[in-house]
């Protein structure tokens, strides 16, 4: 422990983590099992987008020429749907083509005019108002071919798995999802569902982590509860360790004399650091077990939550180059007063309004780092730097949640 980095920043804290890397392989999957995914390789489209020049609007077709004194009556020569089936039409002066949204424009036409300023009578049209050039939406206007639209590391959510079918993509490379080992540890833990005995509480981190895990795009191993033995505890690392990408730890890292995975990896792993300047969540450590990495995470479950948050998720996205998923920031008024630490970056669980003056930030719940549904009654973090109270009516920084 002597040279072991020891109750640092956040920042070198996650300085230290991202020397730390896992083995990151890609895999190729169909765009319906692409949600969530990182992209792996930067993503190049397949065609023009769009593919030819099309029609904005239902409408009709027209050279602008011939609308510039309107009211204007044309000739309909012509039904063009989004098919395309008519695409040897030829518009002249005089005349228009009848034109559905998403149909090729027809040679001749230089603008559209919307249905509703039109007026019909047979094989005739009148049209009320100038054309619309604007309503024409041009090849390639919005992505040309063999432009790269997605680069390595893009989250994909919906609308970006949309852009890679618009690109012509049937399957595309991403990050194969991380198995990371989530291991609670404590004699009082006992499942949801099972029985309580006096000093007994139901285990809930396992839950909470894995669901961030998922969160972030990966696949949770939620292991067997371990008891309060080093011979147990040893057992435990050593089959996530030969099973997983990441080991993560819950319980075990403070100071006290059953807090095991301190005590195991001081003894027989490697520790990389102990300790954060964090609240809540300041006994954290990071090395490795068995060339695995593995965070130990606090016991108090919204310690655990809060370190995650801040450290554990910004490792793994660097570590797959991910842009996202992550938290929104923002800024808002306070509504109560807030407290800081001394020496930390402090979180404080707030609930947020929508005023006519902007977001208001109320502390509402208690903090304690065991009440876990203070952030499930919450709407984000308030975050303070170390000193820095604030009173009602201060403008903060808020980590949306």
């Amino acid at each position: 422990m002597t040279n072991l980095p020891y109750f640092v920043s956040l920042e070198e804290a996650l300085e230290i983590c991202c020397q730390t890397k896992p083995a990151v392989e890609s895999e190729i999957v169909n765009l319906d099992d692409a949600h969530g995914r990182i992209l792996a390789q930067d993503l190049a489209s397949l065609v023009n987008d769009p593919p030819f020049d099309n029609s904005a609007m239902d409408g009709f077709a027209v050279r602008y020429e011939d609308t510039r004194s309107p009211p204007t009556d044309l000739k309909i020569i012509a039904t063009i749907q989004a098919s395309g089936q008519e695409d040897d039409v030829l518009v002249s002066k005089g005349e228009a083509a009848r034109i559905m949204t998403g149909a090729p424009m027809p040679d001749g036409a230089d603008a559209i005019l919307q249905v509703e300023l039109c007026e019909t009578d047979g094989d005739n049209v009148r049209l009320l108002q100038e054309g619309m050039k604007h309503f024409i939406r041009y090849k390639g206007e919005n992505m040309t071919k063999d432009q790269i639209a997605l680069n390595i590391g893009a989250h994909l959510t919906p609308s970006r798995v949309g852009l890679c079918a618009t690109m012509g993509h049937e399957k595309i490379p991403v990050v194969k999802r991380l198995k990371v080992a989530i291991i609670s540890t404590g004699d009082e833990l006992k499942q949801p569902g099972e029985e309580l005995a006096r000093g007994e509480i139901y285990e809930s981190n396992s839950f909470g982590i894995a669901g961030l895990v998922k969160w972030l795009g990966h696949e949770p191993v939620r292991m067997q509860c371990v008891d309060d033995t080093l011979d147990a505890l040893r057992i435990s690392l050593n089959e996530a360790a030969n099973t997983c990408d990441l080991i993560l730890t819950s319980g075990g890292v403070s100071m006290g004399e059953w807090d095991l995975v301190r005590k195991i990896m001081e003894e027989e792993g490697d520790l990389h650091f102990w300790r954060i300047k964090l609240r809540p969540g300041s006994p954290p450590l990071f090395g490795t077990w068995n060339n695995c990495p593995i965070f130990g995470l606090p016991g108090n479950p919204v310690s655990s939550h809060v370190v995650f948050r801040m450290l554990v998720a910004p490792w793994l996205r660097d570590a797959t180059s991910a842009d996202g998923p992550k938290e929104a920031r923002t800024t808002a008024r306070l509504g109560t007063d807030v407290k800081s630490t001394q020496d930390c970056l402090t979180l404080r669980r707030v609930s947020l309004e929508t005023t006519s003056t902007g977001l208001v930030a109320h502390q509402k719940v208690h903090q304690g780092s065991g009440n876990l549904a203070s952030i499930a009654w919450s709407d984000g973090f308030v975050v303070l730097q170390p000193t820095c109270t604030k009173q009602a009516g201060d403008v903060v920084d808020v980590i949306i949640l």
